[in-house]
């Protein structure tokens, strides 16, 4: 695999952007819930806010029905509402080494952005300019991210004189490649440039293991939503569209935009309207995430997994023992299956598949496992 972040299926994506923006209401809409604190003046949230929501999936109900399961449950991501931003964040101003150290935590960012204008709800810069607010905020990441390599370069200039008296030709030879890697991302971010932009997904493997130790802020996969007002929203119609789209593909390429509404989301009533859904299988894309699944007259079950994971690695997701016990696993193709039963065919539809098999999306396993544990 060769994109950054963790390998995990329990990942995370924290909503982050100006102070008094909206960011805590956007939070209640996208899990359902009253957490977070949505308030009209800056700094109303201090401690982020967890929910795990539910991703929808359709197939769910139709695997339901032709394995005649008992229940469904489908795969979950995290989402954290963590605190606004000001300028100067970096320095500590406006608690802000605080929120940013929060957004080290999460694995991929909802860049919240206000769009839309209303004299009675305050904005931290006096005026609402979406691409001057989306500078700010990426300005303030990248100068983070900047001071956590000085900080990185000075201890390993200290590690090479110690090792270099101790003739540790290895660990000297790693540290040297460290630097001389972190010496050229310094002169991308200070171009204005996120470390995602650097080389996307064509990373080596071994900068990538380097970049993973570190949670760069600015490494993280990032979706860019426009808050405007409903009529816009509903309309897909957003005059300063194409400024922000010249920026992003200037500062942030990698970044996707999409246009949203908190006020629509807030008070709508039809599921079919909301573009929710659409943001969270945006953002799980983004984190390269694919689905599998298993299914039995109990449960039918959805779980994530990292594009790439191994058959072997996916068995440990369920459960460690699994993994450790592994023999081989059993593979439907889910359209295949779905098609036999359209097409009243009957026909092999699975294949065997050792710990090597790479994960494909929407794949439905079997796993065989010694110790009587599949």
């Amino acid at each position: 695999m060769n994109f950054l972040g963790r390998q995990s299926n329990n990942l995370s994506v924290g909503i982050v952007g100006l102070a008094n923006i909206g960011k805590s209401t956007f939070f209640q809409n996208i899990t359902h819930s009253k957490l977070g604190n949505p308030a009209n003046y800056p700094f109303a949230t201090i401690e982020p806010a967890h929910a795990i929501i539910q991703i929808h999936n359709d197939i769910l109900t139709k695997l339901k029905q032709i394995y005649n399961s008992q229940k469904i449950t489908p795969s979950t991501l995290t989402v954290i509402d963590i605190a606004g931003l000001t300028k100067g964040a970096s320095d500590g101003k406006g608690l802000g080494n605080k929120f940013l150290n929060d957004i080290k935590l999460v694995d991929g960012l909802f860049h919240l952005v206000r769009a839309f204008k209303d004299d009675n709800i305050t904005h931290l810069e006096t005026n609402v300019d979406p691409i001057r607010d989306m500078g700010l905020v990426q300005d303030e990441l990248i100068l983070k991210d900047l001071n956590i390599i000085e900080s990185i370069i000075n201890n390993n200039n200290k590690k090479l004189t110690t090792i270099s008296k101790n003739n540790q030709f290895n660990l000297k030879s790693e540290l040297q490649y460290e630097l001389k890697f972190f010496d050229t991302l310094q002169d991308h971010l200070y171009n204005g440039q996120k470390i995602s932009n650097y080389k996307y997904n064509k990373w080596t493997q071994e900068e990538i293991n380097i970049l993973n130790k570190y949670n760069f802020l600015t490494s993280k996969p990032s979706l860019i939503l426009l808050n405007v007002n409903p009529e816009v929203f509903l309309s897909g119609k957003y005059s300063e569209l194409k400024g922000i789209q010249e920026w992003r593909d200037q500062f942030a390429p990698h970044d996707r935009i999409m246009l949203f509404s908190n006020e629509f989301e807030s008070g709508n009533k039809d599921d079919s309207k909301s573009v929710l859904p659409k943001i969270i299988q945006e953002m799980k894309s983004m984190l390269q995430l694919i689905n599998f699944y298993t299914c039995g007259p109990l449960e039918v079950r959805q779980w994530n997994i990292r594009n790439g994971t191994t058959a072997h690695e996916a068995a440990g997701v369920i459960h460690t023992d699994l993994q450790s016990t592994f023999i081989n696993a059993e593979i439907t193709k889910i359209h295949d299956l779905i098609n036999t039963i359209n097409e009243s065919k009957k026909k092999p539809l699975t294949h065997k598949v050792g710990k090597d098999y790479i994960m494909q999306d929407d794949d439905i396993v079997y796993f065989k496992a010694t110790k009587g544990k599949n």
